[in-house]
């Protein structure tokens, strides 16, 4: 499917790309065996907190992980302007975290599933390995 993901608002693609993400990260919480809310929700924001999504985004990119595609799109969603402010983070690691999931976004909005599974992942992956420091 061709979208043009130019023509979206990057928030837009943000807000589905959070959702199309965390399932992978629910699952793997349950999978490691949490399941008081409170552990569920403190060990998630180990991958899903604005600081872990800008951390894993600067690693994809060091790594050569995502398409040119991929990368234009982060950018459009990191640069697109919000009306919301971080709770929890300065505006700049919020702004990229908006870009982590505005790529989540555009792959769903593309029908990518397999790539999807792949980068969220590859993610986990990350965490669990401890490649992405002290993320809280």
């Amino acid at each position: 499917m061709t979208v043009d993901y130019q023509q979206l608002n990057g928030i837009a693609l943000a807000y589905l790309g959070d959702a199309v993400y965390e399932p992978f990260i629910r699952q793997h919480m349950i999978e490691l065996g949490y399941t008081k809310p409170t552990k569920l929700h403190h060990h998630a924001t180990h991958y899903v907190s604005a600081k872990a999504q800008a951390a894993l985004i600067a690693r994809m990119q060091t790594e050569d992980i995502l398409t040119e595609t991929e990368v234009d799109v982060f950018k459009h969603g990191r640069n697109a302007k919000s009306h919301t402010s971080a709770k929890h983070t300065d505006v700049v690691t919020y702004r990229i975290s908006t870009g982590f999931e505005a790529v989540f976004g555009y792959l769903q909005l593309t029908q990518q599933s397999e790539r999807i599974a792949e980068l969220a992942n590859w993610c986990i992956e990350q965490v669990d390995e401890g490649r992405v420091s002290n993320v809280n």
